[in-house]
Order: C-alpha cells, then sequence, then structure tokens
C-alpha cells in the first residue's frame, strides 16, 4: 500500500469513528431484554461497563434487576424507562434521552450529562452530583432531590451539580437541596422552588421569571444579572446575596416586603 492510499484509508476510519452510532453496542435492545429476562434482585443482570450507546432501551424497567454502573450510555434513549434506585454512578450519559424516565432515589454522581434530555422526568429524591449543562429538564419533578454539596463529606473537595444554560422551566424543585451549585443563565422561568435550598448557589444571569421562590433559601449566593420578574419571594431568604443591584425585575416580584434581606 504506498503512503497516500494508507493515510486516506486512516483517515475514512477516523470519520467513520467519529460518526454517531459509528461503533455498534456491545449488546441489542433485545438481548438486554433477554438479560433482564432472567435477572433477580439479588443476581442482576450485569451490565457494568457495557458498552450500550446508540441504542433503543425506552420503556423499560430496569428497577431491582440491572447493575448499569459505568456503563457507556452516550446517546442512548431510555425515555419512560424506570431506573428508579439504581446506582448509575460514573456512566457516561452524553445526550442521553431520559425524557419521562423514572429515576426516583437514583444516584447519578461524577457523571457529564451536557444537553441530556430529561424532560418531564421523575427525579425524587435522587443524589445528583454531576455536569447537566444545557440539558432540558423541562417539567421534571426534583421535589426532596439532593443535588447540592455534602459538607460532611468532602474527600475529593467541593463537588457541586452544575446547570449551566440548563432548561428548567416548569420543573418542580420543591424541598430540593442545591445549595452550592452552579447555575449561570438556567432557565427556571415557572419553576416551583419552594423551600429549595439554594445557599451560596451562583446563579448569575438565572431566570426566575415567574418562579414560586417562597421560603427558598438563596442566602449569600451570587445573582447578578438574573431575572426575577413576578417570582413570589414570601419568606425566601435573600440575606447577604452578591449583585443586588443587578438583579433585573426585583422590584416586579411578588412579596418583596416578606422577603427577608
Amino acid at each position: 500500500m504506498t503512503r497516500i492510499a494508507f493515510f486516506t484509508v486512516k483517515i475514512i476510519v477516523l470519520i467513520l469513528v467519529s460518526l454517531p452510532g459509528a461503533i455498534a453496542a456491545e449488546l441489542t435492545r433485545d438481548q438486554v431484554l433477554e438479560l433482564l429476562e432472567k435477572a433477580t434482585k439479588d443476581k442482576p443482570a450485569d451490565l457494568r461497563r457495557k458498552d450500550l450507546q446508540g441504542i433503543d432501551l425506552s420503556n423499560i424497567d430496569f428497577r431491582d434487576r440491572a447493575d448499569l454502573w459505568g456503563a457507556n450510555l452516550k446517546n442512548s434513549n431510555f425515555s419512560g424507562s424506570n431506573l428508579s434506585g439504581l446506582n448509575l454512578d460514573l456512566t457516561i450519559m452524553t445526550k442521553i434521552n431520559l425524557s419521562g424516565a423514572k429515576l426516583v432515589n437514583t444516584s447519578l454522581f461524577g457523571i457529564h450529562m451536557g444537553q441530556a434530555n430529561l424532560s418531564n422526568a421523575d427525579l425524587r429524591g435522587s443524589r445528583v452530583i454531576a455536569t447537566l449543562d444545557r440539558a432540558d429538564l423541562s417539567n421534571a419533578n426534583i421535589q426532596n432531590a439532593r443535588w447540592g454539596v455534602d459538607v460532611k463529606n468532602q474527600p475529593m473537595g467541593q463537588m457541586r451539580v452544575s446547570l449551566k444554560n440548563t432548561n428548567l422551566t416548569g420543573a418542580d424543585l420543591t424541598g430540593a437541596d442545591l445549595n452550592r451549585a452552579m447555575m449561570h443563565f438556567a432557565n427556571l422561568t415557572g419553576a416551583n422552588l419552594s423551600g429549595t435550598n439554594l445557599f451560596r448557589g451562583d446563579m448569575l444571569g438565572a431566570n426566575f421569571t415567574d418562579a414560586n421562590l417562597s421560603k427558598a433559601d438563596l442566602s449569600e449566593g451570587k445573582l447578578a444579572d438574573s431575572i426575577m420578574t413576578n417570582a413570589d419571594l414570601n419568606g425566601t431568604l435573600l440575606k447577604n446575596i452578591k449583585g443586588k443591584e443587578d438583579i433585573q425585575g426585583l422590584e416586579e416580584s411578588r412579596n418583596i416586603d416578606k422577603a427577608k434581606f
């Protein structure tokens, strides 16, 4: 083979490898279903570190029957599936589709979920320390979730959830813990943040238009250029916030007289 031909083949291979879905997953949907059919709670289907990228695993019940720790789920479709209670730590979830999926009390630690689709997902009670930048969490149920820094357990420093430019419109974050979260330009229009812990959150440019922030804790948070037009600030803690003078629509928020600065 000539040098030119060799480099031509090499370039073609590199192009093919870079294409979405070019690398075949280790298992097919039918094979995964077969493993789940034989699985039990005591002996779940072994999908640890398996390459499942790009395949359709929608509307499947994985509860108590699957071990997906560290699996490659990039570009996979888990819409409508039930992953509640599973340990999904260290999985690869870039651009994953989890729309309408159930992830109640699920653990998602050390994960990059940039541009993931979690619209209408049920994430109640979940423990998430992940990068969710530009993800779609519109209308998601995130009640009582634990996405903030665990100040009692920091062997690797203050690991926190990142929600930069994330779509959280209409999401329900009632009672959720997002302390110290990174939320630059997050869109929380119409979201329910009643009783949410946003202590020391970095909310630069975040949009809280029409959001319910009643009794939420935003103390010591960074709020420069954030938007609070028509937000409900009944009992909201805003002590020692940074960038108050740059908050847009603050005077147009509801119950500002009941906020605690």
